[in-house]
């Protein structure tokens, strides 16, 4: 039979199991055998209380004393690869099974499952480290063909008691570990920070200067932004903000008057604004697009207004 080998985990709440995940204990048959929880009893959580309440516990449970230990089983991936294919995997948990009861008692055992949705096959096991020192001592006084049995629970008891060693060093490593990791996260994001405000820092000077040495970059920035509104592509607006002309024929967008308007094929071009030569404007045909959309507006209400008027006019009065 494939050796097992085991490492324990601690867990101070029990997690849900997830698909591939298969209970060797509880409520589901393997190899023809059913192991039940106790009655009442429907998951690891509860029968973790149940072992404790029921196991006449003479002395009181500290908060910082362990409530159960997690134990996993599992051998290399060659060889539970092999007891896979070979069709003994059930022989494999049940021989796991027989071994956490040998070790920790079968009433300790309170939960075994059988995890197949990772690289390897593996059992999470857990058990309620219950030293039984009474117990113990009075079998010290049973008849000699019963030593043997005494030997295997306080060898039990002693492995239980080592595991509650290894697991208090465990914890202790990991929150090293875990102020570590955050001291360092901590670290990291203030550096990021510190760079990100040299970098604002230095794109700001940059802006600045780009202002004192262009006195029109400000004004070319606003441009841009004002001829994407107006209804003109990136690279149609980049021809424009390099200075150059564009010919151009459809819709044309005014903002200040919240409407479209069509436009034959016209040339286009950025210029000084002829009020203010510290300001750019664009111009259609040589005319500032500014008052070329006041004069289309205009136009369209002139003739809603006529159509509306005309019919009034040519109302007689019937006779």
């Amino acid at each position: 039979m494939t050796r097992s080998t085991f490492r324990v985990l601690f867990y101070a709440n029990g997690s849900k199991e997830k698909n591939g995940i298969v209970p060797i204990m509880g409520r589901v048959t393997i190899n023809g055998t059913v192991a039940q929880f106790p009655d009442g009893v429907a998951d690891r959580t509860e029968a973790i209380s149940h072992r404790i309440r029921t196991a006449d516990i003479k002395r009181k449970i500290t908060p910082d004393q362990v409530r159960a230990i997690r134990i996993v089983l599992s051998g290399t991936h060659e060889d539970m690869v092999r007891v896979q294919d070979e069709g003994r995997l059930s022989e494999w948990c049940d021989d796991n099974l027989q071994w956490l009861y040998r070790t920790f008692g079968r009433e300790n055992t309170v939960s075994a499952v059988l995890h197949m949705d990772e690289h390897t096959p593996h059992i999470h096991a857990t058990v309620v480290p219950i030293v039984t020192g009474e117990r113990r001592k009075a079998r010290k006084k049973q008849t000699e063909g019963k030593r043997t049995l005494q030997g295997e629970v306080a060898a039990r008891d002693e492995s239980i008691e080592l595991l509650q060693q290894q697991m208090e060093r465990q914890q202790e490593e990991h929150s090293r570990q875990l102020m570590e990791l955050q001291s360092k996260h901590r670290r990291e994001m203030a550096d990021k920070e510190t760079a990100h405000q040299k970098e604002v820092s230095f794109l700001k000077s940059i802006i600045q200067k780009a202002k004192k040495w262009f006195p029109l970059f400000q004004e070319l920035v606003y441009m841009e932004e004002f001829c994407l509104k107006v209804g003109f592509n990136e690279r149609q607006t980049a021809t424009l903000i390099s200075g150059k002309p564009l010919f151009y024929e459809g819709e044309l967008y005014s903002e200040e008057h919240r409407r479209k308007f069509m436009t034959e094929r016209a040339g286009f071009q950025v210029v000084k604004d002829p009020k203010d030569k510290s300001k750019l404007a664009l111009a259609i045909n040589g005319q500032v697009i500014g008052e070329w959309f006041k004069e289309q507006f205009d136009r369209l209400f002139s003739s809603i207004r006529k159509t509306v008027i005309s019919p009034r006019k040519n109302k007689g009065i019937g006779l």
